[in-house]
């Protein structure tokens, strides 16, 4: 039989030039544009407008400490080494520094313009001056009961070095004199946030607040009797969370996360943000004493520090300001006169879910609780990346583990800014005799996996859940995820490999019949399923490829997809975040469109589907298609074989593909454009799409309670 002939690239273009691929941290940036925009939209709840400022600020707060963090480390080792984009350590940095000027100026304007809506809806934020003199007498009062006995001011002089500023932390610095004296010497008062006293401190009983910083600013005779004070004026310090630590030479892999945790409070400092009305010389000293350069990290910050706390104000108890309150629908196909989930599993095989869309605590929560006290249940595996501490996820394990299962847990101790929580739940579960692990040296374990052994009327038989998101209560209502619930005999075969790889930590090469893990298999497998999708496409079946993702980062796949695009295969992407790959370029990328979804809910969701010349292909999966997790991380994406479950996959894509309100079309040289909803197209988000198709199908499902069957429309925009 002959064999087909490899398309190859023409000879035009070289897939190696730095031109064809964008830069990693400045995509990301770009996502945090689109996020920002959200603020802007009149037609989203006010105080959801709000969040959107917060979450901006969380995320560079994030991104200065890892991203940037990571680029300095690199300057300061001399790397010299291009990024696959052409660009130098410091040549990055600088460009970030210019994009990230222009998100804060741009979050400054929204925050004001939204702080005088806010305004119009009673909802006010006064400085101390603005009070009335009972306002003040009853904040006063407050301060003195409340944060006091909290604080503690810290000199700046030659008997008192300069003190040490930790990570994130808000800091007055507080100009005083004696009487008399033409001596001026300055404080430090760090503004104790997170000891139970609100960033926004609400006067009386109305909407009215004053700022945690601002009290202490007017109440500053208390902490420095007798001395006159000059000024005060604001700042906060965002520390390096990179730190060089080596697994592999680590005895206790538990010591080395907490004494990395130390070492991160103590990092080197990537940037000073100060308020608009610091003194150039008070600037320019703390610049000196932090060891940065004044120039360059030194970021005014108009407005409130720490742009994250506005998290307080959105969660304000004001529903008219909020979306329609979401409750997720439990899954219709768990809707059964079954004793247990397992027995509903044996009958249906395959259960596709979508959280937030359907119930996180009926379903997943549901799959452990019910396996922890199955009396049938004899083992129990789970990996454990993150999770939240409401979750019942931990509670379930130790219950199992006390009804006499056997219980094993891998834990992924280096899950960033997680470490101190996963260790807490690792020593609470070895304490209750569980197996604990922390996976294979040298590699993060991101996958997500339930595994139960179950001891049925035919036998031992295994049943699993397979997903896209962390078992963290808290995220499964704020990001768009997947799960299969499934007793798929190969699947499951294929799990216990994969758990004598986590637990031994050895012998990686291991026979996969269905999941593609990585490091070791996916991204081959990716690679060989885009190459078979060249070598099939054909004008009378033409190729098709759609990858939904976090981000496209890895420059195998991106080239890979490039060809794609040269052969004449179309391919959909949908990347919320950072993508290197270019669309749209002639003879390059002319049939490949990526778009970028931003909304209530973080998409967080990975799909991989191939036409296969008709005979489809759907996987889901805990895997980004970055390098980091295609070659350093233990992943595991799954095939979806389910002739409904395929169905829903493919409802999900064609919404986000062709939904004119919430989507962003990426540009060839990396901008993004909204795209504006026309008379006749359909006003609502992608997100609010899910919601009611959830709800149609829980109040159609024969099984449903008469009480949760009700008439589903459009919903009445606000």
């Amino acid at each position: 039989m002959a064999t087909r002939q490899r398309k190859t690239t023409p000879p035009s273009f070289n897939l190696d030039s730095h031109q064809w691929f964008l830069n990693r941290e400045l995509t990301w940036l770009a996502f945090n544009k689109r996020v920002l925009h959200e603020a802007t939209d009149d037609q989203l709840p006010l105080l959801e407008r709000v969040f959107f400022i917060a979450v901006v600020g969380s995320n560079l707060d994030e991104f200065f400490m890892k991203r940037i963090g990571g680029l300095k480390q690199q300057v300061g080792a001399g790397v010299k080494k291009l990024t696959i984009d052409g660009m130098l350590p410091q040549e990055q940095i600088d460009a970030c520094y210019k994009v990230a000027q222009e998100i804060l100026e741009e979050q400054r304007k929204i925050a004001n313009h939204l702080r005088e809506l806010l305004e119009k809806e009673e909802i006010c934020f006064r400085s101390y001056a603005q009070l009335t003199a009972t306002q003040k007498k009853q904040m006063d009062q407050y301060f003195k009961r409340e944060i006091y006995p909290l604080l503690t001011p810290q000199g700046i002089d030659p008997a008192h070095p300069f003190p040490f500023i930790s990570n994130l932390s808000l800091n007055i610095l507080v100009t005083a004199s004696e009487p008399r004296s033409n001596h001026q010497f300055l404080n430090r008062i760090k503004v104790p946030l997170g000891v139970g006293v609100p960033r926004f401190i609400r006067i009386g009983s109305k909407h009215l607040y004053i700022t945690f910083e601002e009290l202490i600013a007017n109440n500053l005779d208390d902490l420095f009797p007798g001395l006159t004070i000059h000024s005060y004026e604001y700042f906060r310090v965002t520390r390096n969370a990179i730190t060089d630590r080596q697994e592999e030479q680590a005895n206790d892999l538990l010591s080395m996360i907490e004494s990395a945790l130390r070492d991160r409070k103590f990092a080197d400092i990537v940037r000073l943000q100060t308020a608009e009305n610091m003194a150039p010389h008070h600037r320019g000293m703390l610049a000196a004493e932090l060891g940065i350069d004044e120039q360059e990290d030194v970021f005014e910050a108009p407005g409130i520090l720490a742009k994250r706390d506005l998290m307080e104000v959105w969660k304000i108890d004001r529903a008219d300001l909020h979306y329609p309150t979401h409750q997720p629908c439990d899954h219709p196909q768990l809707l059964s006169d079954e004793p247990n989930i397992f027995h509903t599993l044996r009958k249906q095989n395959n259960v596709l879910l979508q959280h937030p869309y359907e119930s996180f605590d009926t379903s997943v929560e549901r799959f452990l609780k019910e396996a922890s006290i199955d009396p049938k249940v004899l083992v129990i595996k789970m990996t454990l990346y993150r999770t939240s501490s409401d979750s019942r996820i931990i509670q379930y394990l130790l219950d199992a583990a006390q009804n006499g299962k056997q219980v094993a847990v891998v834990v992924e101790l280096m899950a960033r800014f997680d470490e101190s929580a996963n260790i807490k739940w690792a020593e609470a579960l070895e304490e209750a005799g569980i197996h604990v692990t922390y996976g294979v040296v040298g590699l993060k374990t991101h996958s997500k996996v339930i595994f139960v052994v179950r001891r049925d009327y035919n036998g031992l038989q295994r049943y699993a859940h397979i997903g896209t998101g962390n078992y963290h209560a808290g995220t499964a209502r704020q990001y768009s995820d997947l799960g299969l619930l499934t007793n798929d005999a190969v699947i499951c075969e294929d799990l216990t490999e994969l758990f004598n790889y986590l637990t031994t930590g050895y012998a990686p090469v291991r026979k996969y019949q269905k999941i593609l893990p990585s490091p070791n298999i996916l991204k081959r497998s990716l690679l060989r399923k885009i190459d078979r999708e060249i070598e099939l496409h054909s004008p009378e079946n033409p190729g098709l490829i759609q990858f939904k993702s976090n981000a496209l980062e890895d420059k195998d796949i991106t080239k890979a997809l490039y060809r794609a695009s040269q052969a004449g295969v179309h391919v959909d992407l949908i990347l919320r975040d950072t993508c290197r790959l270019r669309p749209g370029i002639k003879g390059l990328s002319e049939n490949i469109s990526v778009i970028s979804i931003v909304g209530r809910f973080l998409e967080h969701t990975r799909i991989f589907y191939f036409r296969n010349n008709g005979n489809e292909e759907y996987f889901i999966g805990s895997a980004d298609l970055m390098k980091r997790n295609l070659e350093s991380r233990v992943e595991v994406v799954t095939p979806i074989e389910d002739k409904k479950c395929q169905k829903r996959l493919r409802e999900i894509i064609n919404i986000q593909l062709s939904n004119k309100r919430s989507v962003w079309d990426m540009q060839s040289d990396g901008t993004y454009t909204k795209r504006q909803p026309e008379k006749d197209d359909d006003p609502r988000t992608v997100q609010e799409i899910l919601i009611e198709l959830a709800e149609q199908r829980l109040a159609t499902s024969p099984l449903a309670p008469k009480k949760k069957l009700k008439k589903i429309g459009k919903r009445k925009r606000n």
